[in-house]
């Protein structure tokens, strides 16, 4: 059995460069794949700490690690959407360069 240390180095890894991705990318899509990165490190997290509670014979990480990739699915469908919208408007995915908003 792998000890829960491995998981939590590897869930660290995985939200710290999905982190940095988000925050010094230009590209939005890049951006998105960043954040998948952070949902993809808390369902580790979950599915880890639910394996080790020898106490609790009920699947509850799992169950919640199924709802949190659901909604990141749900939600990189939402993000692609707008980042389709705004590429018909503006021919430009660039998340500095993007000003639809300013009047």
């Amino acid at each position: 059995m792998i000890p829960l240390g491995h998981f939590l180095i590897l869930s660290i890894l995985l939200f710290c460069i999905g982190l940095f991705g988000a925050l010094s990318r230009r590209n939005s899509i890049a951006i998105l794949m960043s954040i998948e990165l952070i949902l993809n490190a808390t369902v580790l997290n979950l599915v880890a700490f639910n394996a080790t509670v020898k106490n609790s014979p009920s699947a509850d990480g799992q169950t919640l690690g199924l709802f949190v990739i659901g909604i990141a699915a749900a939600g990189a469908i939402v993000g692609l959407a707008l980042i389709f919208s705004i590429w018909r408007q503006t021919r430009n995915i660039f998340s500095d360069e993007i000003t639809l908003l300013k009047g």
